[in-house]
C-alpha cells in the first residue's frame, strides 16, 4: 500500500480507522458501551492484525444514535433494535422512492 492509498482511505466512511479507546472518547461513552452494542449486533467492528477492534465513521454514527437513545432511558438492547429498524425503514423508503421515480419515467402521470 502506498502513502496515496492510505490518504484516500481517510475519506472512506467504512474504513476502520478508530481504535476502541478513541471511538469511546469521541462518543463520550465507555468501551463497555461499545462492547454492549457489538454484542447486541448493532455494529460489528473489524479487527486489526493484532485482534484489536477498529471502528469506521459510519459505525460511530450508528453508535452515537444508540447512545442518544440510551441517554434518554432506553435499555441498550432496545436502543440497538430501534436503530436497526430505523435504518431498515430508511432503506425501504429510499427503494420505494427509486421505484416511484422509475415508474413515473416510464408512465408519466396524465394531467386532469
Amino acid at each position: 500500500m502506498t502513502a496515496d492509498d492510505s490518504f484516500n482511505r481517510l475519506d472512506d466512511d467504512d474504513y476502520p480507522a478508530y481504535t476502541m479507546g478513541r471511538a469511546a472518547e469521541m462518543l463520550g461513552t465507555t468501551q463497555g458501551f461499545l462492547r454492549a452494542i457489538g454484542e447486541a449486533r448493532l455494529i460489528t467492528p473489524l479487527r486489526s492484525a493484532g485482534g484489536h477492534r477498529r471502528y469506521s465513521r459510519y459505525q460511530l454514527r450508528i453508535a452515537a444514535r444508540a447512545r442518544e437513545l440510551v441517554d434518554h432511558g432506553t435499555p441498550v438492547e432496545a436502543a440497538c433494535r430501534i436503530v436497526i429498524l430505523e435504518d431498515q425503514l430508511e432503506e425501504a423508503q429510499r427503494i420505494n422512492t427509486e421505484y416511484r421515480r422509475a415508474a413515473e419515467s416510464v408512465d408519466p402521470p396524465t394531467a386532469a
